[in-house]
């Protein structure tokens, strides 16, 4: 939103929940598009984009998903991951929306949870009476951190860990024309 010229015709609006969409009046109903943050709960846009076609028929959208493909992926595992720990540790800065929303996602199954920025901002007590933890960790958080909050727990009594199987992650992005440097050098032949 911070790149809008206001010089522009028409407008943006932020839409962050389905009450939003209720509320909103747009200058030209007819003519809406959306697009989403990458790192909003999979769950909540889904909802809100309904919201949207429900009451603006015309409204455009992406042409694909725009949900970032590695928090749709940690999201999927929190969902699975929620219903065998009783509490789950996430790994990620307070101003990471996606480890938010892994956050907010694993509360939202019932289990209790934590966002953590690395290993020494675990607090024992949490430990008390937990017999299986969860972890998982925002998509940039560095897996050292992940590796020394393991370290951590088993420091402290943790038994075994066991990875989850989660989705792989294959997709590739290619540089846009304008970052690509062509290599005109006779070895590159």
């Amino acid at each position: 939103m911070g790149q809008w010229n206001t010089a522009n015709t028409g407008e943006i609006l932020l839409v962050e929940s389905v009450e939003d969409v209720a509320a909103l009046v747009p200058k030209f109903p007819r003519l809406l598009s959306y697009v989403t943050q990458t790192t909003l709960s999979v769950d909540d846009t889904k909802a809100i984009i309904a919201a949207l076609r429900a009451k603006f028929p015309d409204v455009e959208g992406p042409r694909k998903d725009d949900i970032c493909y590695a928090t749709q992926n940690r999201q999927d595992a929190v969902r699975r991951l929620a219903d065998a720990v009783d509490l789950m540790l996430v790994v990620g800065s307070v101003n990471s929306s996606n480890s938010n929303r892994l956050r907010e996602l694993a509360e939202k199954q019932g289990v209790r949870a934590h966002l953590i920025d690395g290993a020494e901002h675990i607090e024992r007590a949490w430990l008390d009476g937990v017999n299986r933890i969860g972890l998982t960790a925002g998509a940039s958080a560095p897996e050292k951190l992940v590796r020394d909050v393991i370290a951590r727990l088993q420091s402290w009594g943790a038994g075994a860990v066991r990875e989850l199987d989660g989705e792989p992650e294959t997709i590739t992005f290619a540089l846009p024309k304008e970052l690509r440097v062509v290599d005109s050098s006779p070895a590159a032949g």
